[in-house]
C-alpha cells in the first residue's frame, strides 16, 4: 500500500485514520514517562514535528481518546 506524505497535517489522529506516512515516535512516550521529570522542554527547529508529537501525546493520554487504541496499533508503544 502506497502511503501519502501529509504536508501541513499536524494531527496524529487524522494521520493514523487516513493511513498517511508516519514515522513512529511513540517510543518517546515511554522514555518521557520513565524519566519522571518535573518539566520537559522540547526544542527542535521549525517543521521538525513538535506539534505532531504533542498531538500524539494528547491522543495517548486524553480521556477523549480512551477507546481509541486502534490509533496506536502497529506502533512501538
Amino acid at each position: 500500500m502506497k502511503r501519502e506524505i501529509s504536508t501541513g497535517n499536524q494531527t496524529f489522529e487524522d494521520m493514523r485514520i487516513h493511513g498517511d506516512f508516519y514515522i513512529d515516535k511513540t517510543e518517546f512516550i515511554l522514555e518521557w514517562w520513565k524519566g519522571r521529570d518535573a518539566v520537559t522542554l522540547i526544542t527542535r527547529p521549525r517543521r521538525f514535528g513538535k506539534t505532531l508529537n504533542m498531538s500524539m501525546l494528547n491522543s495517548f493520554f486524553s480521556y477523549k481518546f480512551e477507546n481509541r487504541g486502534d490509533l496506536f496499533e502497529g506502533l512501538k508503544v
